[in-house]
């Protein structure tokens, strides 16, 4: 990620550029550039205008520094988790894996990774087959705790420590769920930039469609706020809400893109998911029924920033933007706050704060890669004196 690459274009001129360009859909930046100022055609929203633009202006600086922990305890040696993943074909569920197995090499401990399946009953015995191994820590990946109550109160009489990821629906310790903390970023600030970025390209005149799987509280509970977000500028209308189940996207998908073109036509100018993946399922329906591939429909993920997404944003396919979680960094934290569960610390209590990725800010990266969180876990996993 280059982050420290300045944007070229001023938003005066990404709105004279807009104008031209999208003048039949209400203005706005092209896909992949920041939002711009409030013009003309802004009387709709000004207010909620304006906050989205200079919302989605600071999430897209990728000047970041290191903002999380820089103390805590040594390494705990000859530790070993268990992964438990809802499912391994979600990029983010996926991505976090990787990064905890990273962290896990520079610690000195071993990871193993129970892959769920992305049904309940497959979630519930990938947990019971974790909590048999008795190993010193388990990773709740993706899913509701309260799905597998049973092996959670199993692991929790084991005394093994729980640290969930998108586990619950807010990041923190969470004593009723049984976690010793659960990483995440707050799903409120990804909810609300989402839909800011749409505001802010469409320049407050869109038609909107939401993807979601309400299977899942935290992503019903994300879906919610972006109507919620949206529903603060009259001029950017929900066309539909389209509730397909992340294991079921790649089938139902191209079915239900093919019915929205149909049913709403030109009207359909933005989409937001609460997962990139269901835009790797869209782009081949929206490439043969003629759609150009830099929008519209302009898609913006709301999580998790997996590869292909950057590569779709990148190559304008089907996607512009996503807000990604910084899927390896919050593997590195998954461990760190294993390890303060393992010295009897608190948890670090650390929230990433939230990015929007663009072709123009990415710069060709394949994922959101923060700055100085390698180095600081490092330093405070250090023996003391080295």
């Amino acid at each position: 990620m280059h982050r420290n690459h300045q944007a070229t274009l001023t938003a005066s001129a990404l709105l004279g550029a807009a104008v031209t360009l999208l003048a039949g859909c209400g203005g706005g930046p092209p896909p992949g550039g920041g939002p711009s100022s409030p013009g003309p055609s802004s009387a709709g929203c000004p207010a909620a205008l304006a906050k989205a633009a200079a919302a989605v202006r600071r999430a897209e600086s990728t000047d970041a520094t290191w903002t999380g922990p820089t103390t805590g305890p040594a390494a705990v040696p000859g530790k070993n988790l268990v992964y438990v993943a809802q499912t391994m074909t979600n990029p983010g569920v996926a991505g976090v894996a990787k990064g905890v197995q990273e962290a896990a090499d520079a610690i000195g401990w071993q990871v193993r990774v129970i892959d769920g399946g992305g049904t309940p009953a497959g979630i519930q015995a990938a947990l019971s087959q974790a909590v048999t191994l008795k190993p010193s820590g388990i990773v709740i990946g993706g899913f509701d705790p309260e799905l597998t109550s049973q092996q959670v109160a199993q692991a929790r009489a084991a005394h093994i420590p729980l640290v969930g990821w998108h586990a619950v629906g807010s990041p923190g310790p969470d004593e009723s769920a049984g976690l010793f903390t659960n990483v995440t970023t707050k799903v409120e600030d990804v909810a609300r930039i989402s839909a800011d970025w749409i505001i802010a390209r469409s320049h407050g005149d869109a038609g909107v469609v939401v993807f979601t799987d309400d299977s899942i509280p935290f992503a019903r509970n994300k879906s919610a706020l972006i109507k919620k977000e949206l529903a603060g500028c009259p001029g950017v209308r929900l066309l539909a809400y389209e509730n397909i189940p992340i294991p079921d996207a790649g089938s139902r998908t191209p079915q239900e893109i093919s019915s929205l073109l149909a049913r709403f036509g030109d009207r359909w100018t933005d989409s937001v998911a609460i997962n990139d993946l269901y835009f790797a399922d869209a782009a081949p329906a929206l490439r043969a029924a003629g759609a150009p591939g830099s929008g519209p429909p302009f898609n913006i993920g709301a999580g998790d920033g997996d590869p292909s997404a950057f590569q779709r944003i990148g190559s304008g396919q089907y996607q512009a933007a996503t807000v990604p979680e910084p899927l390896s960094q919050q593997g590195w934290q998954i461990v760190d706050e294993f390890n303060r569960a393992f010295a009897g610390r608190p948890a670090s209590g650390y929230v990433a704060p939230v990015h929007v990725a663009t072709s123009a800010n990415s710069r060709g990266a394949t994922s959101w890669d923060p700055s100085g969180y390698r180095e600081a876990y490092r330093r405070i996993w250090a023996p003391p004196g080295s």
